[in-house]
């Protein structure tokens, strides 16, 4: 494609850094980033992969700011992260193969499900809860399905890591955004890599927008460390409305189609 003027790197550069901002303590980035790339006139497919070059600088970003505050412990967590590398690995490899329309028919009814069970649910807050399952088994099944699912499609990862983790592994919200991170910074390695090997990686402006993606990020880190659960948890629940009415407004959506919408 043709050179990409300054004006649009600029907006592209912003977009990272408020992408990099809401992912640091919801999730969700992806859903400022790859329209802002679409919109550049990036095509869909080097979209997504320079998406996963700079979403790794906030996922990074978080995962560094929430470790140095103690709220993760990068060595006990790494065959975790390890998991959600290889799922994202495999993800994105499938990517090819499974049908994009059965994900976008049924992702909002996930999301808007996810939002519920936050908003509904009365006793979350930071402090821990009972655990379900050990954290072995968190990592051996649910970190590479996830991953897997990043790979694959996307939207909504950190949702669904989040729900995991405090409903399955009982962490309070700070804990699990923090953990979240880390994940999604592996599945998001995972993922690039196979970018990589196919060549659609547009690497200028994946490293401008990575620069923007860590400063939102370690933006937003600071302020959900300040302020924990009055502020993840609403922003949670914002942004998975969000993602599941973008989804539903897509023209392309199955389900806009079915009915004629």
């Amino acid at each position: 494609m043709a050179d990409i003027t300054l004006q649009i790197l600029l907006f592209l550069f912003l977009a990272a850094f408020i992408g990099g901002f809401v992912d640091s303590i919801a999730g969700g980035g992806g859903l400022i980033t790859i329209p802002a790339l679409l919109i550049a006139g990036i095509p869909p497919l080097e979209a997504l992969g320079t998406n996963k070059l700079q979403g790794q600088f906030g996922s990074a970003s978080a995962t560094i700011a929430y470790a140095r505050k103690g709220h993760v412990q990068l060595k006990t967590q790494l065959p975790m992260a390890t998991m959600s590398l290889i799922g994202g690995v495999i993800g994105a490899t499938a990517a090819t193969y499974v049908p994009g329309d059965v994900l976008k028919v049924i992702m909002p009814f996930l999301l808007v499900a996810i939002a519920l069970y936050f908003a509904l649910k009365p006793n979350i807050s930071d402090v821990d809860s009972h655990r379900r399952i050990t954290p072995f088994l968190f990592g051996l099944v649910f970190a590479p399905l996830i991953g897997f699912y990043d790979g694959l499609f996307g939207p909504g990862t950190g949702s669904f890591l989040m729900l995991g983790f405090v409903s399955l592994a009982g962490f309070g919200m700070l804990k699990a955004t923090a953990h979240t991170k880390l994940l999604n910074f592996g599945s998001n390695v995972g993922a690039f890599l196979v970018f990589v090997f196919n060549g659609v990686i547009l690497w200028k402006v994946g490293l401008i927008m990575g620069a923007g993606q860590f400063l939102g990020a370690q933006t937003g880190s600071r302020l959900a460390m300040k302020n924990g659960a009055k502020i993840i948890k609403p922003l949670l629940i914002v942004t998975c409305i969000a993602m599941a009415g973008k989804l539903l407004l897509d023209p392309a959506n199955p389900i806009r189609m079915w009915f004629g919408v």
